[in-house]
């Protein structure tokens, strides 16, 4: 089964913004990342990974009937939280996700704490069949 694990990041979490951290710690950080996504290679359950630039970067597209889109910078100044990366794994089911994203929320942070960030497990869903 394959599953999204998305590592969620927020100014809410007690952990300090990795822009503050040292660089040391940030290299470690990254480290573990590489060293993580790696063993999910070597299990055979590594589909793909990303890291994404932060929201101060992310654009709101939204259509409009008569015209071109409107984008505008986001996500909303009220949203706190925002998607950081994502795994796409391809694992033995719902219990093994959990194990990789429990992993990957204890990754090392500023002054070697554990970050402990909020990681969501999504089942990946096929679509329907287009053959009728």
């Amino acid at each position: 089964m394959k599953y999204m694990i998305l590592m969620q990041s927020s100014d809410r979490i007690e952990h300090p913004p990795i822009h503050t951290w040292e660089p040391a710690d940030i290299k470690t950080h990254i480290q573990f990342m590489h060293d993580f996504s790696q063993s999910l290679v070597d299990s055979g359950e590594f589909v793909d990974a990303q890291g994404l630039a932060g929201p101060e970067e992310a654009k709101v597209v939204v259509a409009v009937q008569d015209g071109p889109p409107t984008v505008t910078d986001g996500p909303y100044p009220e949203s706190k939280e925002f998607l950081a990366g994502y795994w796409i794994v391809d694992c033995d089911g719902l219990e093994r996700a959990i194990e990789i994203a429990a992993t990957v929320s204890a990754a090392p942070g500023s002054n070697g704490a554990k970050v402990n960030m909020p990681i969501e497990v999504r089942q990946v869903m096929s679509a329907p069949s287009q053959d009728g």
